[in-house]
């Protein structure tokens, strides 16, 4: 007789229907903050999948390619508001961003 490599726990799963994602959830678990220089910075991490559009990074000035891994960093403490601070965040090498050229 031939053994099934499916779970059967698998039907019953599908019939069940997966629970809604919350995805401020999930990306917030992502985002750190970091000080640097007297200032705080929010890092968010972004993975070769999600790497679609080439940016230029401001500690080499070189592009980070598409499906490239990197960090995209914004002010934490701005003085004009999330909104601003959210507008002004960049692209950076995650090499770039150890190195700490801000």
């Amino acid at each position: 007789m031939a053994r099934s490599n499916r779970s059967r726990g698998r039907a019953a799963r599908a019939r069940e229907g997966h629970p809604d994602l919350d995805i401020d959830r999930l990306t917030a678990g992502w985002r750190r903050t970091e000080v640097h220089a007297g200032r705080e910075w929010n890092v968010q991490p972004v993975s070769e999948a999600q790497a679609v559009k080439a940016y230029l990074c401001p500690g080499c000035g070189l592009e980070v390619a598409p499906g490239v891994a990197h960090l995209v960093a914004w002010r934490a403490d701005g003085v004009l508001g999330d909104a601003a601070d959210l507008a002004g965040r960049r692209h950076w090498h995650t090499h770039c961003w150890r190195l700490g050229a801000r």
